[in-house]
C-alpha cells in the first residue's frame, strides 16, 4: 500500500502556480507512476481539503551537456489540484 506521503513529493512553486491560486488551484511534484484517483485521495489526507478536479501532466527532463557528454534529468509528473469552492485554502501556500 503506498502511503498519502509517498504520492506528493513536493510544492511546486512558481509564479504561474501563484497566479493559479487564486483560482484554488495547487501545483504539486507527484510520483510517476500514480493516477488522478491516488492523487487526489492524497491531498485530502495529508491538507484535509476537498478536492473538486485533478489534472496531470508527464514532463520531459532536460538535456543537459557537460563538455562533450550529453545527460538528461529524468522525466517527472505534475499535478493540478483544483479545490472546491467551500473547502478551506491548504496553509502551507499562504506564506508564499
Amino acid at each position: 500500500m503506498i502511503e498519502a506521503q509517498d504520492i506528493i513529493i513536493r510544492p511546486i512553486i512558481t509564479e504561474k502556480s501563484m497566479d493559479l491560486m487564486a483560482d484554488g488551484k495547487y501545483t504539486f511534484r507527484v510520483k510517476k507512476t500514480s493516477n488522478k484517483s491516488e492523487i487526489k485521495k492524497a491531498v485530502e489526507k495529508i491538507f484535509d481539503v476537498k478536492v473538486e478536479k485533478v489534472t496531470t501532466m508527464n514532463m520531459l527532463g532536460k538535456k543537459k551537456r557537460q563538455g562533450m557528454s550529453i545527460g538528461k534529468r529524468p522525466d517527472w509528473k505534475k499535478a493540478i489540484v483544483k479545490l472546491t469552492a467551500d473547502s478551506k485554502p491548504i496553509e502551507f501556500f499562504e506564506g508564499m
